[in-house]
């Protein structure tokens, strides 16, 4: 039997999702447990793998297993031996053919800055910090050259391995919400470090430090060297992933309190 689940997570004190020996990691923390409930070794695959300090709201993982648990006893069962910064929201059976990474048809990640004069110090692990006021008018003017479909080489690290630069970003939206500037970003797929190295972009232009333009000489030059800084993991959040509707998983909504 095949399971889906949805996943949350808070990644300051995890050397992100995937499965590194000798770290901390939340793929290792969540193969245990569901080990656990299921009474034998379980290998999970995510949606999008998150890096070092990166959160996620609905993160959606698959595994195969031969124990009949109900999703009741899935979700419960893991939550018993997970960490408390680790808990999974949901569970179902789906079809054998499902697979998290490969059947995502788009992926929403989440930027929070929290813009104000002085540090904070309660969301500090939470949340980016900017002390320069932002203007979000600014950062969504130059966020519309980057919807489309384009090759994003600027935008991603050094490291990343993907074959194939080009992305569509479907959506990318900033808003003002009190002391908080969120973006909003959703795309096919993403590259690595594409959402803080966009954020980087665009807190520099909402400073006023460059113009609205950047956006789109960075995107042009197809080169990482002459693109912004990469922001903080700390503010990042995978929001959720979406699938064919065939499939009946859950789209991971806003949550009350969360940005």
């Amino acid at each position: 039997m095949r399971i889906a689940l949805g996943v949350e997570y808070a990644g300051t004190h995890f050397c992100g999702w995937q499965l590194q020996q000798g770290v901390r990691t939340v793929q290792a923390c969540v193969e245990e447990a569901l080990g656990r409930v299921a009474d034998h070794p379980v290998r999970v695959a995510c949606a999008g793998r998150t890096d070092t300090g990166v959160h996620a709201l609905g993160q959606v993982v698959h595994f195969d297993t031969t124990a009949g648990r109900r999703p009741r006893s899935w979700v419960f069962g893991a939550n018993t031996y997970l960490p408390p910064d680790v808990s999974v929201r949901w569970a179902q059976p789906v079809a054998e053919d499902f697979h998290a990474r490969f059947l995502a048809v788009r992926r929403h990640y989440r930027y929070v800055i929290h813009n104000t004069p002085v540090r904070p110090a309660v969301p500090a692990a939470a949340v980016a910090w900017e002390y320069r006021a932002l203007d979000p008018a600014r950062m969504q003017a130059a966020a519309a050259h980057l919807v489309g479909r384009h090759d994003f080489s600027s935008y991603r690290a050094y490291a990343c391995q993907a074959k194939s630069p080009v992305r569509t970003v479907q959506r990318l939206d900033v808003e003002r919400r009190g002391d908080f500037v969120v973006i909003d970003i959703v795309a096919d797929a993403f590259l690595h470090h594409m959402v803080r190295n966009i954020a980087g972009v665009l807190i520099a232009i909402g400073a006023g430090e460059q113009a609205t333009e950047w956006s789109r000489e960075v995107l042009e030059h197809r080169d990482r060297r002459l693109g912004g800084v990469n922001a903080v993991p700390a503010g990042l959040y995978f929001v959720g992933a979406e699938y064919p509707g065939q499939y009946g998983i859950p789209y991971a909504p806003d949550r009350p309190g969360v940005w």
